[in-house]
């Protein structure tokens, strides 16, 4: 197997809120160090990628020293949190945009679909963009022709062919763009989580695409995703990202857990910081039987969720938890009606106690959807924490046929003064 994408010592920075450098200074400064051959001195400065936490510099490093290879006909699933410089990695690979530093080496043609519409012009037609993509990739009018029905066929937008993009819809518009990039014949073939967009039979069809092209064609395949259950069926090795670096390469289902678990909440509660419309989650974390979160997790005790938040307005808040198993099964839970009603102003702790036993062996990762007024979503934050319950003894049942958490019995919201 020869090596066909080396990442050497690859960054990114930007300049928060500003284009360029913002001031004439500046880039009179980098340009007259740049043509001495002297280091940036703008480089040497710059705060971590932690969208999370107010910056101490104008400067972020979207990703910093990412080193790695893959091999011809490998997967390689990019997982991490939101803001972690997945899609920045992408762009720079795709060579959408350039690194700060370091270099990116690919061999062979690039097949690239990082958000719904790249490489699309609304104006024209869904035949004429899969020409006009066929074409970037260095294809002949000829070969395109000959893979134009099986793109169809696969998009299942044949009606719709010969009418301008700009009015398909989202779903429409990713399925006819991931059969172009499939089905065109490229070496390596890169998606983003814009797979999300099209419904559940067509990620199917995705997921079962690239793995026909990996291990059939011995094509390469980058794909990033929060499907946990895809990424460990798909791909052959696993890169995790944190605030913008590396934090470990493996095999996916290593990385998985390294993620899903995460080592700031098996410290302690994860603090998060987000403001939005008069609210403000400071915390999240998880503890059993009224003990700090501790690693593995067992199915003895009830386990809680702590929620703390400040909120400055008089308006009725509810919170809903999306549980998520590592095969994409998952369950929600909502405090709607049963929240007990919380006082303006102040800080204040909601918490949700789930009975004794209720979640099997496994990884487990939460997504937190506050609503204001039972309407108008406040705050949807993914994967805001992730655990790992280990069971000492036989799980006692399933949920759906999948040895994930399952639902019985009541659960207890209660709120208490921070």
């Amino acid at each position: 197997m020869s090596t066909v994408i080396k990442v050497e010592n690859v960054s990114k920075q930007y300049r928060l809120g500003s284009v360029g450098s913002a001031t004439l200074r500046d880039d009179l400064t980098r340009w007259w160090y740049g043509i001495r051959g002297k280091k940036d001195p703008l480089m040497q400065v710059g705060s971590t990628n932690d969208r999370t936490q107010k910056a101490d510099s104008d400067y972020v490093w979207a990703l910093k020293d990412i080193n790695f290879e893959v091999q011809q006909g490998d997967v390689l699933g990019i997982i991490g949190r939101n803001g972690a410089g997945k899609s920045t990695l992408l762009k720079i690979l795709s060579k959408t945009t350039a690194p700060t530093t370091g270099s990116a080496k690919l061999k062979g043609r690039i097949a690239s679909l990082l958000e719904v519409g790249t490489g699309f012009h609304p104006e024209l037609t869904g035949r004429e963009n899969i020409y006009l993509n066929g074409a970037i990739l260095g294809m002949r009018k000829h070969e395109i022709t000959r893979k134009l029905d099986e793109i169809v066929d696969f998009a299942g937008v044949e009606r719709y062919l010969d009418t301008p993009v700009k009015r398909y819809s989202s779903g429409m518009y990713v399925r006819l763009a991931f059969g172009v990039a499939a089905h065109l014949e490229s070496e390596i073939l890169i998606i983003d989580e814009v797979l999300a967009v099209g419904d559940a039979e067509f990620q199917k069809k995705c997921l079962g695409k690239m793995g026909e092209v990996s291990k059939g064609e011995g094509r390469t395949v980058l794909f990033v995703s929060h499907n946990m259950a895809g990424v460990k069926s798909l791909c052959t090795r696993a890169l995790y990202l944190d605030k913008g670096v590396v934090e470990a390469q493996g095999s996916p289902d290593a990385m998985i857990t390294r993620y899903l678990v995460g080592d700031s909440v098996i410290q302690n509660f994860r603090q998060i910081h987000i403001e939005e419309n008069n609210m403000r989650i400071e915390s999240v974390g998880v503890k059993i039987n009224k003990k700090e979160f501790h690693h593995p997790l067992t199915r003895e005790g009830a386990l809680q969720i702590h929620i703390q938040y400040e909120k400055n307005s008089s308006a009725t808040i509810s919170f809903t938890l999306k549980f998520k198993g590592e095969d994409g099964q998952y369950f929600m839970v909502t405090s709607s009606s049963h929240y007990p009603e919380i006082v303006s102003g102040g800080k204040n702790t909601a918490i949700i106690e789930f009975p004794d036993g209720l979640f099997n062996e496994g990884n487990y990762y939460m997504d937190l959807l506050v609503v204001e007024n039972g309407r108008d979503v406040i705050i949807l934050e993914n994967d805001i924490i992730g655990f790992y319950i280990n069971p000492e003894e036989r799980p006692l049942g399933s949920w759906m046929g999948k040895e994930v958490g399952y639902m019985r019995g009541d659960f207890i919201w209660k709120s208490q003064k921070t």
